[in-house]
């Protein structure tokens, strides 16, 4: 077995990357302490830095999650599917003001306290510069940080994770809450992916232990100092996460999660932060976005979409309390929509979009970026809303400011990334 390639737990559904090169110490439980019940990380700076990604996958309407509502052109653009001025209509049924032009979707009610906390920031007409339309090469740009190069091998967070020294070396520091490890996340540095806290383990009947023995047995016999030092540690995380009892958890502050794999992939990560495990970057996705046909406005496919988006967010944000004073979530998407609705009551793919950063560091309260207009003249191509803010300057300014690597060449080649560029948001 080459110890270069990705191991798969096939049976309690978890992948470990880049086994071969993960590079950890034989017992990452050695470098944490037992305090009364509570795992405590042994180290000399507080708390770690943690930065929480959520990828909108299928291209959410930006225009209508946050609506441009002071911009005349967006109503004659879109006659069935614009979301009302706040002062036009009432219960529900308008956009929420945040700054007498734009306001956000109703059903992204849950974030306005953060809005007014300012702890949420929003970066209007922000996205990839390369013009594609296609889903697929899209994201792949994104999460790669290399836009148009389709030849990158590695994701932008794994190359963060490879830029920084982690003196920890816990087998946690970076986590995907899905089935399978995302592009962003894939490279020579470590990163686990999961869709359960609960499936991060050997699952064989009555044989559950033998089975489990057996195979510790297997890499600790192993000649390769690598694959025995991370079999080993493999175990130990089993071991470390049954102890956590992930099944009990309850959410603090009254904070309320959405049902579904969306809610609970926010509800573990929090557990996991709590658990002061040494987590640097968590990432998970939702779909549902591709709203071509019937859409809808203030009801319909995408308000029930940013319901349950924005319900998670919030409830994340309160779960962990004043622990977000170490936390920044970050939301993205591969691309925006049309700025004229379709025939069919809906959007199509269009370019430049709105991303979401959390957290009681970053200087919300604002919408961050040049806003490019909607005529005629100012869509890109005639169809878009235009780009004003390159997404790596986004990532960028968290990578530097918030997580503390200023090797942006380093996490994004090719790209002339730099302070300059920044929008201030943290």
């Amino acid at each position: 077995m080459s110890t270069n390639r990705r191991f798969f737990l096939k049976q309690g559904g978890i992948a470990l990357a880049s086994i071969g090169v993960m590079h950890v110490a034989p017992s990452f439980l050695q470098r944490t302490v037992f305090a009364q019940g509570t795992l405590t990380r042994v180290a000399t700076s507080g708390r770690r830095k943690t930065l929480i990604t959520i990828f909108q996958r299928g291209a959410v309407d930006g225009l209508n999650m946050v609506v441009p509502h002071g911009e005349g052109e967006y109503y004659k653009l879109r006659p069935t599917l614009a979301i009302a001025q706040p002062s036009k209509a009432g219960g529900g049924e308008a956009a929420i003001d945040l700054d007498k032009f734009f306001g956000l979707h109703p059903s992204l009610a849950s974030l306005k306290p953060l809005w007014e906390a300012k702890r949420l920031a929003i970066v209007h007409a922000a996205g990839s510069p390369d013009n594609t339309r296609s889903h697929f090469d899209a994201q792949d740009y994104m999460e790669s940080g290399t836009p148009g190069v389709k030849s990158t091998q590695d994701g932008w967070l794994n190359r963060y994770l490879q830029a920084r020294t982690d003196p920890t070396r816990t087998p946690f520091r970076a986590i995907s809450m899905t089935q399978s490890l995302p592009r962003s996340l894939q490279g020579r540095a470590s990163a686990l992916a999961m869709q359960n806290l609960n499936d991060f383990t050997i699952r064989a009947g009555a044989s559950t232990a033998s089975v489990q023995g057996g195979f510790e047995g297997i890499y600790e016999q192993s000649v390769n100092d690598t694959l025995r030092g991370t079999g080993k540690e493999t175990f130990e995380a089993i071991d470390f996460l049954k102890k956590v009892n992930p099944a009990q958890y309850k959410p603090e502050n009254g904070a309320q999660y959405p049902r579904g794999q969306f809610g609970n992939s926010l509800l573990q990560i929090a557990q996991l932060i709590k658990a002061d495990i040494g987590l640097e970057v968590a990432f998970t996705d939702v779909g549902g976005w591709d709203t071509h046909v019937n859409q809808g406005n203030t009801r319909g496919q995408l308000a029930l979409r940013l319901q349950e988006f924005g319900a998670g967010i919030s409830a994340l944000a309160r779960d962990l309390g004043a622990r977000m004073d170490d936390v920044v979530i970050l939301t993205m998407s591969e691309f925006g929509r049309t700025a004229r609705e379709n025939g069919n009551r809906g959007t199509d793919h269009g370019h430049a979009n709105a991303m979401f950063v959390i957290g009681n560091s970053v200087r919300g309260g604002k919408v961050y970026g040049d806003w490019p207009g909607l005529k005629s003249d100012q869509l890109y191509e005639g169809r878009d809303l235009a780009l004003t803010t390159d997404f790596r300057d986004v990532f960028g300014e968290l990578a530097q400011k918030h997580l503390g690597n200023s090797n942006l060449q380093a996490i994004f080649p090719g790209y002339q990334s730099s302070a300059q560029k920044f929008r201030g948001i943290i």
